[in-house]
């Protein structure tokens, strides 16, 4: 039997409870969202079992789960705690709070979706260590998702007890008055937010509004209205780059209206949310003090001036009743200068290296900040996201935030390069961070693997995210064609192992073909999508080889005519557009297309040449 994350305690009894169809659930009314629990735990066993079973305020001879709030109860620490006890002829789920019974509750639901109507008898006892566990969604650079699928982001990290949610804007919101801004996308607006915090706080779930205010505001300072207040007005009226957005676009904190406007765009986006933090995210600030803002770089230097307008920017939210966060990246440099922040700040202390090391969770910790470990999922500028690397990531950061007493850990999921990878695909790594985060106990990668292809794929033979973590490390994928489109960028060795990568990817394609009647519906139709991805990475691999040997007469594996293979990007591309709007608005689609039909149109001149 598999529960994710592991319990803090598991023990097994002889005997198992028949859960019977005409059975029901009685639900304590003094916890005011009990019902809604039910509703989920009724719905899981419909599904799972095939029959309903009724919700009762009381008990009666018809009930065979029961729920309800013991806070009085000799609880180990009582934060989120729950007990639930299975016998032969009852389950009974006891909390210390309404979170401990969701928590409980989840557990339950996974029991049943493995054991379906034969549950055997057990007793769980289990609380999280690590108070904060987040998810963080990059829904600014490429991929804006419908509400309804952010809803099922929520409802799926509840399962796994995840309890904060962050979504990365720099320009995707419809900011009233800010046209000019969000006029070419297809923004959240202010009711998509109020609703997605609603429905966060019914799973217990922090939402956090999450808002670039210094560096990384591409389309806003790209803009007539304010280029005046970035580093660099000039790059306004340079085209579009992927790359550029990445590395461009800061704030003159020289500029006098420069931190009036960051506090007013503070102040409206705050006025959503329910949350007691704001994220000022603050981060990858390159611009700094080398445009406009050079003689007061010259004056007081970069550090200083990054860390007055930061300092400005918490004094503005804690003055606001909130909790400021910021993103420890430029700072790290320079710990000690923590301290002339309030003292209320949380540090976001991201790395995403596979061998992360843990020196500046260690210096974070001496300076006695508070702080977050901040992992990623690995999905940017890959069309299927690199899971063993996620995996070692994950696993060191959640480890590094209990060693050094972090407050929580936030797992990341970027969008660099147009978030081209499809949002389900981030699954497994989110699932890695949900399980190490909850008490810190990391299990090995097989087995957490093989746990997570059968709960969360219903694979029988749980094998679908080891298959899928054999992908190789394309030389020429998403982000080399990028690079190459927009600035020339390529090296001889990206090409070297295009053979072996093909053949890699088509073995890993026919694997998940013949892996398919092992995995139940709907995880079935989940998993097909991957192919999808499969395909996208071999057309990559095979248009890199027209690049390698146009740059470096590199001979190609595979003589496919150009025109031919211009083709099936082409229509490989009308599949992907389908998967990409199953899920999410228009949003960047188009600039997704525009690098996709330019290498078709490469390769037909390649054709005609």
């Amino acid at each position: 039997m598999y529960i994710i994350p592991k319990p803090y305690r598991v023990e097994e009894k002889t005997g198992e409870l028949l859960l019977p169809y005409d059975g029901a659930i009685t639900v304590d009314n003094s916890c005011r969202e009990a019902y809604f629990y039910a509703c989920s735990l009724k719905q899981e066993i419909r599904e799972s079992v095939g029959f309903s079973l009724d919700i009762l305020g009381e008990e009666t001879e018809q009930t065979v789960i029961t729920m309800r709030l013991c806070p009085e109860a000799k609880w180990e620490t009582g934060k989120e705690e729950y007990l639930l006890e299975v016998s032969p002829q009852k389950i009974q789920l006891t909390a210390s709070c309404e979170a401990g019974l969701l928590w409980g509750v989840q557990t339950l639901r996974q029991i049943i979706r493995q054991a379906k109507a034969v549950i055997p008898c057990m007793s769980v006892r289990d609380y999280p260590i690590i108070a904060n566990r987040g998810y963080y969604l990059d829904v600014t650079r490429g991929r804006i998702p419908r509400l309804s699928e952010l809803k099922k982001l929520v409802e799926k990290l509840s399962y796994y007890k995840i309890n904060q949610l962050q979504i990365y804007i720099e320009h995707s919101f419809l900011f009233p008055g800010l046209s000019e801004v969000w006029r070419d996308d297809t923004p959240l607006t202010a009711e998509d937010i109020l609703e997605l915090d609603r429905y966060c706080r019914q799973y217990h779930i922090d939402l956090v509004p999450s808002l670039s205010s210094f560096g990384h505001l591409y389309k806003v300072l790209r803009t007539r209205t304010f280029r005046h207040l970035g580093e660099f007005p000039q790059m306004a009226d340079e085209p579009f780059g992927f790359e550029d957005r990445m590395h461009h676009h800061t704030l003159n904190v020289a500029e006098p209206e420069a931190l009036g406007f960051a506090k007013e765009m503070i102040d409206r986006y705050m006025a959503l949310f329910s949350s007691r933090c704001f994220n000022l995210c603050a981060d990858e600030t390159f611009d700094l003090g080398k445009g406009r803002g050079k003689a007061l770089a010259e004056e007081k230097g970069t550090r200083k001036m990054y860390l007055e307008f930061v300092r400005e920017l918490c004094n503005h939210v804690v003055s606001r009743g909130k909790i400021p966060m910021f993103w420890g990246d430029i700072i790290r440099s320079f710990p000690e200068a923590v301290s002339e922040l309030p003292k209320e700040t949380i540090c976001l202390n991201w790395g995403y290296d596979a061998n992360e090391g843990s020196e500046a969770t260690e210096a974070f910790a001496r300076t006695g900040i508070r702080q977050y470990t901040c992992p990623g999922v690995n999905g940017w500028n890959h069309l299927i996201p690199g899971i063993r690397d996620s995996y070692e990531n994950i696993r060191r950061m959640c480890s590094y935030a209990l060693t050094y007493g972090a407050e929580g850990v936030l797992n990341t999921d970027w969008g660099d390069y147009g978030h081209i990878n499809h949002p389900d695909f981030s699954t497994a790594g989110m699932i890695y961070g949900a399980a190490f985060s909850w008490r810190g106990e990391i299990l090995p990668f097989e087995e957490i693997s093989r746990q997570i292809s059968l709960l969360e794929f219903g694979d029988r033979s749980e094998s679908l995210v080891l298959l899928l973590a054999g992908l190789p490390e394309q030389g020429f994928g998403w982000a080399q064609a990028v690079n190459y489109l927009e600035k020339g960028k390529a090296n001889k060795e990206m090409f070297e192992r295009t053979g072996e990568c093909l053949e890699e990817i088509r073995k890993a394609a026919r694997e998940l073909y013949c892996l398919l009647p092992e995995i139940e519906s709907p995880g079935r139709e989940r998993a097909a999508a991957y192919l999808i991805g499969m395909r996208g990475m071999e057309l990559l691999a095979l248009t890199g080889g027209f690049v390698g040997e146009k740059e470096f007469g590199i001979r190609r594996e595979e003589e496919i005519p150009a025109g031919a293979l211009a083709r099936r990007l082409e229509e490989w591309f009308y599949d992907y557009k389908a998967l990409w709007r199953g899920t999410s608005r228009e949003s960047e689609l188009y600039r997704i297309q525009n690098v996709v039909y330019w290498y078709a149109d490469l390769l037909r001149e390649a054709d005609n040449g």
